[in-house]
């Protein structure tokens, strides 16, 4: 019995020292994680905004030459200008229809597809 009391304290530390390593590997993992997800939100943020900034200033652009054209062409009546006109009220419609409050929007790359086009086939 006496052996068996002395070989349990050490077990005991042995134990203590095993469970340790597996206790501070834990709580390393949950904090990493924990300050990796915020990097990731902030990250995320950021590159949000910045892309979000590079688009609302693209779809501003091409609103401006739309509407610079449409004010310009109105004096002229003949019928190219008039089919160029229908043409920039398509993309100012377009524009004015894109979801700006919407990131969530399915759509959005797809829409944003067609107004570029839309844009290019203006400059042609």
């Amino acid at each position: 019995m006496a052996a068996a009391a002395a070989v349990s304290p050490s077990s005991d530390m042995f134990d203590e020292i095993v469970m340790a390593e597996e206790r501070f590997h834990g709580k390393g993992y949950q904090e990493g994680y924990a300050e990796g997800s915020h990097a990731g939100v902030v990250e995320g943020r950021r590159y949000g905004s910045l892309h979000g900034a590079k688009i609302g200033s693209e779809i501003g652009c091409y609103l401006g030459f739309a509407l610079t054209w449409q004010c310009l062409l109105q004096k002229c009546t003949d019928e190219k200008n008039s089919k160029k006109i229908r043409a920039l009220d398509s993309l100012i419609g377009m524009i004015q229809k894109f979801p700006y409050e919407d990131p969530t929007y399915d759509k959005l790359q797809e829409d944003l597809e067609k107004i570029r086009g839309k844009f290019k086939q203006e400059c042609v």
